[in-house]
């Protein structure tokens, strides 16, 4: 679909949402429905997203929406999802309807882990989406297990003690591959192609689907407001978040960059990281470029 096209189509999220000036959190949502063409339902976990579009009485939604606990969307959606396929075998639904949970990185990684678990092992048809910010933004810049190791946060302050965050973040996408579902993604608003193509064939797929997104945050990773598709675009470049899909067990590498530039490159962007930019800490970005190296040749050999 053109750009032209899509400028025509109707904004299932509305212009006067409450998200910070910069968050890339609403234009993923943007992007990826418009790629569904179906009538959608949204389930959607406590977080950034949640709190700032249904502000008591509004809402910025123009599709049925249903906010649960920051640890159940995934239960939430796949009774929504049952009892469709219930109203539907009665003949009192006709159309075909597509179900969507959202969820940060807080609400995905960690809390609601054990939910999106065991809907995955269900095997409901919906699509779920982790908007990874890497911390609990909504609650004042926290750790999460999405958080990278160096990272200062809220809960792991860099200072005399620490040099901020000391773990390696989980690498859920390959936890939920794990769960052998049809279809299972990681994406980047910076290249909308590719997030819109995966959309749609996540929503396609005949079971449950997942697709991880990197969201930069101007307010926990202390960016200007107007970098927060170039910080993707870095990630991706970096090698540090790279895009790829599982389909149906097989791995395939979406990008490859020309040339794959240093985490250095993405780390001096960010405030969260600044502390790292000194030769006491210089450990801590070699550590970061090894593992990155390791991980994405792992990657590359298990890709077709």
């Amino acid at each position: 679909m053109s750009l032209k096209e899509l400028s025509k189509k109707m904004e299932r999220l509305s212009p006067g949402h409450r998200l910070c000036a910069g968050c890339v959190a609403p234009t993923i949502i943007r992007m990826m429905t418009h790629a569904i063409e179906e009538p959608i339902v949204v389930g959607c976990a406590t977080g950034c997203v949640e709190v700032s579009t249904t502000i008591y009485p509004y809402t910025a939604w123009r599709v049925p929406w249903i906010h649960n606990a920051f640890e159940n969307v995934a239960a939430t959606i796949s009774g929504v999802e049952s009892c469709y396929k219930k109203f539907k075998k009665d003949g009192r639904i006709k159309e075909e309807i597509r179900f969507v949970a959202l969820g940060g990185d807080g609400g995905t990684y960690d809390i609601g882990i054990q939910s999106l678990s065991g809907a995955l092992e269900r095997g409901h048809r919906f699509l779920y989406i982790c908007y990874d910010n890497e911390a609990y933004m909504n609650t004042g810049i926290q750790r999460s297990s999405a958080t990278p190791m160096g990272a200062s946060t809220t809960t792991t302050p860099a200072g005399e003690v620490i040099p901020g965050k000391k773990e390696y973040r989980k690498d859920l996408t390959a936890i939920v591959a794990a769960h052998n579902i049809p279809y299972v993604a990681q994406a980047s608003p910076s290249h909308w192609s590719d997030l819109m193509r995966k959309t749609k064939r996540a929503v396609d797929a005949d079971g449950p689907s997942f697709i991880n997104v990197l969201s930069p945050c101007p307010r926990g990773w202390r960016y200007p407001t107007e970098e927060g598709i170039e910080m993707a675009r870095l990630a991706v470049e970096t090698c540090y978040w790279p895009l790829y899909e599982v389909f149906d067990g097989e791995y395939k590498v979406n990008f490859k960059p020309r040339e794959k530039k240093p985490i250095l490159e993405w780390l001096k962007r960010q405030g969260r990281f600044r502390h790292l930019m000194t030769p006491a800490n210089e450990h801590i970005i070699t550590g970061l470029q090894e593992k990155i190296d390791k991980d994405w040749e792992k990657l590359l050999a298990m890709s077709k």
